[in-house]
Order: structure tokens, then sequence, then C-alpha cells
């Protein structure tokens, strides 16, 4: 069972330029990769994401994240923080 759940949708394109693109729609990109398999770039809400960094331990939690009806058992690897609002900027999501 996972300890949190979060809501995405999946992007299209990878890199700064879209990631920059993401972020001016308010939403915060991210990838899940590992396991032998592509990556697949999405993107979060933002109000989810900053609830999740509030919780102790979110680097121990069971996720689960929900890409348009496809599901990933993952687990949160890194967090990207802005340097002057500490807001998260991207996250990294390992399968497990």
């Amino acid at each position: 069972m996972a300890d949190l759940i979060f809501n995405a949708k999946k992007r299209e394109l990878a890199g700064k330029g879209a990631a920059r693109a993401c972020r001016r729609e308010g939403r915060v990109p991210a990838v899940i990769y590992g396991g032998k398999q592509e990556p697949v770039m999405i993107s979060l809400d933002p109000v989810q994401v900053e609830k999740a960094l509030d919780m102790a331990g979110l680097y121990k939690f069971a996720i689960e994240v929900d890409v348009e009806g496809t599901k990933y058992s993952v687990k949160c690897q890194d967090v990207q923080f802005h340097p002057v609002s500490d807001r998260a900027l991207h996250v990294d999501f390992l399968r497990k």
C-alpha cells in the first residue's frame, strides 16, 4: 500500500526548455526512471508536492504515481529546490 499518491500528467518533451515551459504552466516537472525501462516525463501539481515535502520521511515513503491511468510504484530519489524561494523545481522518482 502506498503512503502517498500523486496524480500526474505526462510530458512529451524532455530537457531544460520543456521543464521551464512546465513551470510556466504552474506545475512541477518530474521524471520516473529505473527498472530497466524508459524514463517517463511527468508534471505534478505543486500543492501536492508542497504537502508531501512538509511530511517527515518523504524519501522513505512508498509512493504511487498515477500518470493518466497508468500507476507506478516509486520512491522519491531527489528533489531540486529554488535557491531563494525554496520551492520545488524538479522531482526524481525511482521505480521499485
